[in-house]
């Protein structure tokens, strides 16, 4: 019985096997051919210049009802005055926050009132404004474009508010490692070259409004001004509503002094920068190329994408798939108006830094060494080339691609005609490109991580020089963990408790108790807080009565899982284990034996408790050196006074120090009384809309 089912199961198979060998032998084996590349289906352009020198260019697409109106001037962060970088993207900040006799609210509801937008940025290069509206509001968009652009009223409140947003986020880049990489990267790269130079807290405190004014009548002129319109409007009513708009807008832009080119390297150089107590390292890989329209930028857009321009390059494959070092690897190519740039990034774990950065090395070199198939190099020019239109699909895509290629003075076809051009690269090509322009053997790397861990294996690879974040110089001896002073007023240690509602975007979530108090001959602080389901934490830190740390003793819950922390100091050496957020918020386990924790030193949980014993004055600035128990590892923060303003919490209005505090992974700002007992008023986190404001 049992032999004949079997029978006839393979009987009721059989005809199904036949069949469906029949059926896939009608399918291909192997991919279609690719079409024929046919031409970007771009619509006609006009091109008029106004006796001013603005320059306005149509692209009619009617393919959906909206436009968008771009106007870009060359204004960008390389006309920064020294001093004062930052002063471009302040001014483009604060152009759609008061112009004409609009305030910032009134121009932000005109524009959302009709479904539109309109938004202004200064890049290295150019300051653009943008204002994207559906069809029947296209005078609104030539309107409130010409207000924001002509008639900007810098106004002093909106300016002190875009400055406290501009230093709480500088503070945040300062805790970023990527953030880091990409400043000490560009100063290192370019030099004394303007595109080197970046905003930092001193040249935005001291921006004022006259600067601004000044920038604006000086460089936001039309002679050099590129107005592009996009969209469902035909030709000669945009000439109209520019000529109605911006037909009277005289001046012209002083002609500024090519900057100094940037060195070659004859050889590569690692510029490391220690960041102590960091887990993985952030490198940054990469060398100046060329002027925007040198030939060979559509070989190297090609031999880039290979390297490193998407999850099946070369970097992301061998690093990611094959390695397991990181997440992710990547690079890409930038074209300045005066010099462009090729960089390839990663970041790994420490103890695979010096091997990650070999191979990314090797992989560089390969690409200009022969070491690309013909194979390799036409898949991805059909991936450039497949993608480009949908780059093109919008309006705004569209007044963008045009806009960039003008102002780069690239060739007045160059959008219609990059996918041919891209389609045309020859390997021979892809490969002289790259030995030009990806420079294995002459590059910069920047490496952000622990010099302790790093310094000797990246020594093996290439010379270097170290670096704090800050980009002074350090040697081997700056490396080791040294006893350091606690710059406090010991004679005013007093026991002090205070209690602080923390808000979020302007509403009560939770609290936060902190005291300090005697203990037999020492001292011990405490703390409290309470974020509703998020955080739920008591901290307690004892010290002894010249506040060397003994021991911290931490419980809680951080999103419903159990938190817990045990440290205790002895002897210059911290030894600690319990279970802690890490990155992301995931819980993990924490474990050290005698890690170093000099004299001098104190626990991060009691920084707070200690702000008020500190010297403050007008121009105080402290480093601490603190203990991150919850991670192990010695750190640095600062405490920095930018300046003082008056403060209204429950208690009263104020007067208090504005303190920037940085290091860490939490910088933000503390308001400390400007007069005794110099009490913490209130801390809000950079980037978090989260204040801790004390009520009693």
């Amino acid at each position: 019985m049992v032999c004949s089912m079997r029978r006839l199961a393979v009987a009721a198979t059989l005809p199904l096997i036949l069949a469906a060998t029949e059926l896939a032998a009608q399918f291909p084996t192997s991919p279609p051919a690719p079409l024929r590349l046919e031409p970007a289906p771009f619509p006609p352009f006009t091109d008029t210049t106004f006796a001013s020198g603005l320059r306005l260019i149509v692209v009619t697409n009617p393919k959906q009802p909206v436009i968008s109106v771009t106007l870009a001037v060359p204004a960008g962060s390389y006309v920064d005055p020294l001093g004062r970088s930052g002063l471009a993207e302040l001014a483009a900040g604060l152009m759609t926050k008061g112009a004409g006799t609009r305030t910032a609210e009134q121009i932000a509801a005109t524009m959302e009132g009709v479904g539109g937008s309109i938004s202004a940025a200064a890049g290295s290069d150019f300051l653009t404004v943008e204002s994207a509206v559906l069809l029947n509001d296209r005078q609104l968009a030539f309107e409130m474009l010409a207000d924001v652009v002509l008639r900007p009223t810098f106004d002093n409140g909106e300016l002190e508010l875009l400055r406290k947003q501009t230093l709480s986020a500088l503070a945040l880049e300062r805790s970023q490692p990527e953030a880091i990489a990409s400043r000490a990267f560009a100063r290192a790269l370019y030099g004394d070259h303007a595109y080197g130079r970046r905003a930092d807290e001193t040249s935005v405190g001291a921006i004022t409004r006259d600067d601004l004014v000044n920038f604006h009548a000086t460089h936001v002129q039309p002679s050099q001004a590129l107005l592009v319109v996009a969209g469902a409007i035909e030709a000669p009513e945009a000439l109209a509503l520019a000529t109605a708009t911006f037909g009277a807008w005289s001046g012209r832009s002083p002609t500024l002094p090519v900057g100094r080119p940037a060195p070659q390297r004859a050889r590569t150089e690692i510029l490391l920068v220690h960041r102590p107590g960091s887990v993985q390292s952030n490198i940054v890989v990469g060398n100046t190329t060329w002027m925007p329209n040198d030939a060979r930028g559509y070989a190297l857009t090609v031999a880039n994408q290979v390297l490193g321009g998407g999850s099946d390059s070369r970097l992301f494959t061998i690093l990611r798939e094959q390695k397991g070092w990181t997440y992710g690897a990547y690079s890409g190519v930038t074209r300045g108006r005066q010099m462009g740039s090729f960089s390839a990034t990663a970041e790994v774990r420490t103890e695979v830094t010096d091997s990650a950065l070999v191979e990314m090395l090797s992989l560089m070199r390969q690409m200009g060494a022969g070491g690309v198939a013909a194979e390799e190099i036409e898949r991805q020019k059909l991936t450039l080339t497949g993608r480009f239109p949908l780059l093109t699909e919008t309006a705004a895509q569209v007044a963008s691609q045009v806009a960039n290629a003008r102002l780069l003075g690239l060739p007045t076809d160059y959008v219609q005609t990059y996918r041919q051009r891209l389609a045309a690269v020859t390997r021979e090509q892809v490969m002289t490109a790259a030995r030009a322009g990806i420079r294995a053997d002459a590059a910069l790397v920047v490496v952000v991580g622990d010099g302790t861990k790093l310094a000797a294996p990246l020594a093996a690879i290439a010379p270097v020089m170290m670096v704090d974040i800050e980009g002074k110089p350090l040697v081997a001896g700056d490396l080791v963990a040294k006893a350091v002073t606690l710059d406090l007023d010991f004679a005013r240690l007093a026991p002090a408790a205070d209690s602080f509602t923390v808000m979020v975007q302007g509403q009560p979530f939770g609290f936060q108790l902190t005291s300090l108090e005697r203990e037999g001959d020492g001292w011990r602080s405490r703390e409290r807080t309470s974020l509703g389901p998020i955080i739920q934490q008591q901290t307690e830190v004892r010290m002894g009565a010249d506040l060397a740390m003994r021991a911290i003793r931490q419980t809680g819950t951080f999103q419903g899982n159990e938190m817990k922390l045990d440290v205790t100091y002895a002897n210059g050496k911290a030894s600690g284990e319990g279970m802690t957020p890490g990155a992301g918020g995931r819980m993990q386990p924490v474990k050290y034996v005698d890690v170093d924790a000099p004299a001098g030193t104190i626990d991060d949980n009691s920084l707070q408790a200690l702000i008020p014993f500190f010297k403050w004055a007008p121009d105080a600035r402290f480093t601490v050196q603190v203990f991150a128990s919850g991670k192990g590892v010695l750190e640095q923060r600062t405490l920095r006074v930018l300046g003082s303003e008056a403060v209204t919490v429950p208690l009263g209005t104020i007067t208090a120090y504005r303190v920037e505090y940085a290091g860490g992974d939490a910088p933000g700002t503390y308001w400390v009384e400007a007069a005794r007992p110099h009490r913490v008023l209130k801390f809000g986190p950079a980037g978090a809309p989260l204040e801790f404001v004390r009520v009693r």
